[in-house]
């Protein structure tokens, strides 16, 4: 079994519902275990800045698939939460983003996987939750809260807790 970060984020809808059913969804579909789960955030948006926040997430799985496998898990989920890739603009608003960030340890670059994700280490809006469920992770030889000691969470805040 792996160990997969899985960095959520979405500015449609209700996004902190999706994020709920899209959780389970995507434990179901990958066969997996859901170790962990950060708050939701509030952050602002990245990119494209003329478009309303987002909610981002992070949770970590432990999953029998391998890293493309799991990869279509999460892109079928990521439409069946009404996200069309075809027809964004790139950073624009989304219902559902679900990006894998991690996969052990694993270092893995195809056309259309990167493993660990290119970017992580220069994104707050996803180190701030991965930092409150695995702050000594190391992720492209660098530990995640080392990371984020190096960015600014300016915007930031983490929302209430659901019942």
């Amino acid at each position: 079994m792996a160990s997969a970060i899985i960095a959520l984020g979405g500015n449609v809808g209700d996004v902190r519902a999706t994020f709920k059913a899209a959780i389970a969804e995507t434990c179901t579909l990958a066969q997996a275990r859901l170790l962990a789960r950060s708050s939701d955030y509030a952050t602002p948006p990245w990119g494209d800045e003329q478009q309303p926040p987002f909610v981002n997430a992070c949770i970590e799985i432990e999953t029998g698939l391998e890293p493309h496998a799991l990869l279509a898990v999460l892109q079928a989920v990521e439409r069946n939460f009404g996200r069309d890739r075809t027809v964004e603009r790139r950073w624009g608003p989304r219902t559902l983003d679900l990006d894998l960030i991690a996969y052990d340890d694993l270092a893995l670059q195809t056309a259309t996987l990167r493993l660990p994700h290119p970017r992580v280490l220069e994104r707050a809006f996803v180190l701030v939750p991965l930092a409150e469920i695995a702050p000594q992770r190391k992720i492209g030889g660098c530990d995640v809260k080392a990371a984020l000691a190096s960015l600014s969470s300016a915007g930031i805040e983490r929302l209430p807790a659901l019942d």
